[in-house]
């Protein structure tokens, strides 16, 4: 019985480590990315819930960078403009031009991770932000003022899986190592920046932009490797019925 099992286990494990296959590495490190993001996020969630010590930190951060902004016109111009762009409708036109191009180029399953993951994402966050019902930071003299919840940002969540997204299209595609490496660099900048500009405006804690940067990278890394997962099973199908196989999308 164990002889059987030894090696059923050792060819599951290879398959969980191979590029090929319906499930192989890229499921595995979309599900170990979420678990860990999931783990991430949970932890911060906890903290907020629980009033852990990163609560004052969090009205620290806020507090001094309210002071800064207000005293800071040039910056706290452009962070404005930078945040509005930004937001829901902003995030879902440039995926909507992401996703043109993307049609144009006969990616159908890049779209399809594209529509589950940033709209999805969007949709998502709403129903955290309802379960934490955290309130957003109070200043005396806000600079902007919002009704809605503060846990997790929507802002930083957004900007997570789609500039993630966009990331991960070009490194698939890039030909160097530094090819794969940069679209992630600048995802990452652009993801602070927008976070940096939810926190010095007031709107938003900095646990809050922690959080939906976890629940971003683990919510577009599930959408991909879901997406590639449905392509190769396409594929895969389609060599068993001895038809056609199209070229692998993602």
């Amino acid at each position: 019985m164990t002889k059987d099992i030894l090696p059923r286990l050792r060819r599951f494990t290879a398959s969980r480590f191979s590029p090929e296959g319906e499930y192989g590495l890229h499921l595995t490190a979309g599900v170990a990315m979420l678990l860990i993001a999931t783990a991430v996020f949970a932890h911060m969630a906890g903290a907020v819930v629980a009033g852990a010590p990163i609560t004052q930190l969090d009205v620290e951060v806020a507090n001094w960078l309210h002071a800064h902004a207000r005293a800071n016109d040039g910056l706290r111009g452009f962070l404005l403009v930078l945040t509005h762009v930004h937001g829901t409708p902003g995030i879902l036109a440039m995926a909507l031009l992401v996703g043109i191009w993307l049609f144009r180029r006969g990616q159908r399953y890049w779209i399809l991770a594209l529509v589950a993951s940033v709209p999805g994402g969007q949709i998502l966050n709403v129903l955290l932000k309802h379960t934490f019902e955290r309130a957003r930071p109070h200043f005396v003299e806000p600079i902007l003022e919002l009704s809605t919840y503060s846990f997790p940002s929507g802002h930083a969540m957004g900007a997570t899986v789609l500039y993630g997204f966009i990331a991960c299209y070009a490194a698939r595609h890039a030909r160097s190592w530094w090819g794969r490496v940069l679209p992630f660099v600048l995802a990452l900048l652009m993801v602070a920046t927008v976070a940096f500009s939810r926190m010095y405006l007031g709107v938003h804690y900095l646990s809050d932009v922690l959080a939906a940067a976890a629940e971003g990278c683990g919510w577009l890394a599930i959408c991909i490797a879901g997406a590639a997962t449905l392509n190769r099973r396409k594929r895969a199908r389609a060599r068993l019925a001895g038809r056609p196989v199209e070229p692998q999308d993602i």
